[in-house]
């Protein structure tokens, strides 16, 4: 045990702090540290440090979490180590976990939930939840429909500012700030702010006070639009309604913010061929099978750089010094093509990219890498030629670099567009391909230049 005061406190410490605590015990001690350190901690935190925890120990340390935090601290873990901590659980607990599922919790989890577990959630839940859970289901995962949230302030065009009242006072809400109205269909008629409402008389009517920039989102809007209409309107909250106009729920700005981060983790995952809901001490033959996928991938690329490179065994055999100087060629090439793809998959991804300014995008990314191309190309050139006294082999390095740099620019721009079109995530595959592209190029370039002037 440590001592509970702000020195030893571990709720003060950081997540690092906390792993190395629980570390340093076992058995019995361990447990009554954990216990120590989950008084007065949030759920968040509680997520964290399960995750950070070996899977011999997270079971054990799940068994300590309050029953009533249970659902939200499942929620807040990624997918892969809260399918771990569910597979270990019984039918009976279980069945106690899915009876406080909300339907919201449901569609999160049912993305890598496998249907018999999905179905016996559903089971649990009353008619009307499993309505919602039916309704957000219908939706993709990059559509904010999916997410829409069914707890919010709705009356119909009959209330009075007094049932507006009442209803704030009873019902408190995260990101609570507007009472939304919809007409006996069920359609979305407008907004009413708080504010507005507790500064009128109570008998006067609601629709009175609707808001006349009032705002929607379709239920079948991406991710992050969504988001980025959230930002815009600098609201806390925005209806959400499907294509008949019906009001479905709504997104706040706290969904949006962890949506968005979401993407963002997922799309930095990807770039290693990896999922953003894998576990950090994800099983050692899993983890293993799921890793040489991309390795395999990766290595058939890399054997067509080396083939590109066997083409020309005969003017490496007699100039050694070219072996030396194609990395430079290759990892030059790499750089530049890789921050035009960058800057192409952000451009995509918040929806700047289209066929009207895809041509001067080109031209942009064209000249930016035809002025570090020069640049870059005179520098290495003149390096090289002083380090090998060859102002051949300096020629060939600066044509080499010029050309790869220009044809990486073309790359970054193209893959991400030409996989797009295939329906394939360039976050994924775009830097394997883009790779793939100067490396074959670069070596093609600077060995096939030194074969005509050297043999």
């Amino acid at each position: 045990m440590v001592e509970s005061n702000n020195e030893h406190d571990p709720k003060l410490f950081d997540i690092g702090d906390v792993i190395q605590l629980l570390t340093e015990v076992d058995g019995q001690a361990q447990s009554a540290l954990f216990d120590e350190i989950l008084e007065g901690a949030e759920s968040g935190t509680i997520a964290l440090l399960l995750e950070s925890l070996p899977l011999d120990d997270r079971f054990e340390r799940w068994q300590q979490v309050n029953s009533t935090e249970r659902v939200t601290v499942l929620s807040l873990m990624r997918a892969e180590p809260r399918m771990g901590i569910l597979e270990q659980m019984t039918t009976e607990a279980l069945d106690h976990l899915f009876a406080q599922l909300s339907p919201e919790d449901l569609i999160d989890w049912s993305d890598h939930l496998p249907d018999n577990l999905t179905a016996r959630a559903l089971a649990q839940m009353g008619l009307r939840q499993r309505k919602h859970f039916e309704l957000y289901d219908q939706y993709s995962d990059n559509e904010i429909g999916r997410y829409a949230d069914h707890q919010m302030l709705v009356l119909d065009l009959n209330s009075t500012i007094g049932q507006a009242q009442n209803f704030f006072r009873r019902i408190n809400l995260d990101c609570n700030d507007k009472i939304f109205i919809i007409d006996e269909q069920g359609k979305y008629q407008g907004e009413v702010r708080r504010f507005d409402i507790f500064k009128h008389d109570l008998t006067e009517p609601l629709v009175s006070l609707l808001s006349e920039d009032t705002r929607s989102l379709s239920a079948d809007t991406s991710l992050l639009e969504a988001a980025e209409s959230m930002e815009h309107s600098r609201e806390v909250e925005m209806p959400i309604v499907d294509n008949d106009g019906v009001l479905i729920g709504r997104v706040t700005l706290r969904t949006a913010t962890i949506l968005v981060r979401e993407h963002y983790e997922a799309q930095l995952m990807a770039t290693a061929g990896m999922d953003e809901s894998d576990d950090l001490f994800s099983p050692i033959v899993k983890g293993a099978q799921r890793r040489a996928i991309w390795l395999g991938i990766n290595l058939l690329t890399a054997f067509l750089a080396s083939a590109t490179i066997g083409l020309f065994e005969g003017v490496l055999t007699q100039v050694v010094a070219l072996a030396i100087l194609m990395p430079i060629v290759a990892s030059m090439g790499g750089i530049a093509g890789s921050q035009s793809l960058t800057l192409m998959i952000r451009g995509m991804a918040m929806g700047q990219v289209s066929t009207g300014n895809r041509f001067s995008l080109m031209k942009n990314e064209l000249g930016i890498g035809a002025v570090n191309g020069v640049l870059w190309a005179g520098v290495i050139g003149a390096v090289a030629a002083w380090w090998f006294a060859d102002q051949t082999l300096g020629m060939v390095m600066a044509c080499a670099i010029l050309v790869n740099m220009l044809v990486a620019a073309v790359a970054g721009v193209l893959v991400p567009i030409i996989l797009q079109k295939c329906h394939q995530d360039a976050a994924l595959s775009g830097s394997v391909i883009l790779t793939t592209v100067t490396d074959v190029v670069g070596f093609f370039t600077f060995l096939g230049m030194a074969t005509l002037l050297y043999l």
